[in-house]
C-alpha cells in the first residue's frame, strides 16, 4: 500500500488539500483548485505565507487588500512557458474568480511577515535546461532559494521529457545540517501529457527503512517527508511536476545516494 500518494478526492472545486498535520509533518502545505469560469476561491493565510501558482487558465485575484487583475495565460500546462503567481503573506486573505477553467495550485508554509504580496512570473521566470541525454529536464524557477520573494517556500515547475529521469540522480535533504545538508519537506504534483499516461517516482532511504514505489496518474502528489525522490517518465509519456520545499531554512542542500555519487564527481 502506498502510503505517500494522494489523488485526487473530487475533480472540480478544491481536489486536494494537503496540510502539516495530515502529512504527519511540520512546514509544506498544499491544495489544488480545479474552477469553471465564473466560480471562486477564497482563503485566508492565517500564520502561514502561500503562493498562487496558475498552473492553467486564467483568473481575476484580489490578495492583501489590492487588486492584481487577471493572472495566468496558459491554457495547456504543457505549453512550458512561464507561469503567472503571486505571494501572500501571513494574516491576509485572498480571492480568486475564474476567467475560464483553471487549475490554481496553493503552496503554503509557515511565514514570519517579512515580505510584502507581490506578483511572481512570468516576467524574469525562463525555462532552463538541467542534466543531460536521458536525464534532461526543463525548469521554471518560481520561488527558489536565489528570489527572495518570500519567507519560507521553495517552489519550482519541472518539465521531464518522455524516457527521461527527473529528480536524479538521487538525493536528499532531510537533515538540518546547513550548508552540508538542510531539511526541506516536499510536495511533488505531477501532471502527465496524454493526461492517461503514467510516471514513477520512488522515495527510499539509505538504510531501506522507507522505500516506496508509486505509478503516479494525472493529477496525484507524492509526498517527499525523508529520503531520495527520484522520478522516471516512461516512454510516450511527458512529466511535468510541480515541487513545493520547506523546512527551518530556505536553503536547498542535498546529499546525494551512495549509488550515485560517481556520477556527481
Amino acid at each position: 500500500m502506498n502510503t505517500l500518494l494522494r489523488k485526487p478526492f473530487g475533480s472540480h472545486g478544491k481536489v486536494h488539500e494537503i496540510t502539516p498535520q495530515s502529512a504527519g509533518w511540520r512546514y509544506v502545505g498544499f491544495s489544488l483548485y480545479r474552477l469553471r469560469a465564473g466560480e471562486v476561491a477564497a482563503e485566508a493565510t492565517g500564520g502561514r505565507e502561500v503562493i498562487l501558482v496558475m498552473v492553467e487558465g486564467k483568473a481575476g485575484v484580489h490578495a492583501a487588500g489590492q487588486d492584481w487583475g487577471v493572472l495566468g495565460d496558459r491554457m495547456d500546462v504543457f505549453e512550458r512557458t512561464p507561469p503567472h503567481c503571486l505571494y501572500v503573506p501571513p494574516g491576509q486573505n485572498w480571492r480568486a474568480e475564474a476567467q475560464t477553467d483553471c487549475v490554481i495550485a496553493v503552496c503554503s508554509a509557515p511565514g514570519t511577515g517579512g515580505h510584502a504580496a507581490r506578483r511572481i512570473g512570468p516576467d524574469g521566470i525562463s525555462l532552463t535546461r538541467r542534466g543531460e541525454g536521458p536525464n534532461t529536464r526543463f525548469i521554471n524557477n518560481i520561488a527558489m532559494e536565489a528570489e527572495d520573494v518570500c519567507d519560507s517556500l521553495l517552489v519550482t515547475e519541472v518539465f521531464t521529457p518522455a524516457g527521461n529521469w527527473s529528480s536524479y540522480p538521487s538525493h536528499r535533504h532531510d537533515e538540518d545540517d546547513f550548508p552540508r545538508i538542510t531539511y526541506l519537506e516536499e510536495t511533488y504534483y505531477h501532471r502527465l501529457n496524454p493526461r492517461d499516461g503514467w510516471a514513477v517516482q520512488r522515495v527510499y532511504t539509505d538504510d531501506g527503512s522507507l522505500d516506496e514505489v508509486m505509478a503516479v496518474r494525472d493529477g496525484d502528489v507524492a509526498l517527499v517527508p525523508r529520503g531520495h525522490h527520484p522520478c522516471g517518465a516512461p516512454h510516450g509519456f511527458e512529466l511535468y511536476y510541480l515541487n513545493v520545499m520547506a523546512g527551518p531554512k530556505r536553503a536547498w542542500r542535498f546529499v546525494p545516494a551512495p549509488e550515485v555519487e560517481h556520477m556527481m564527481r
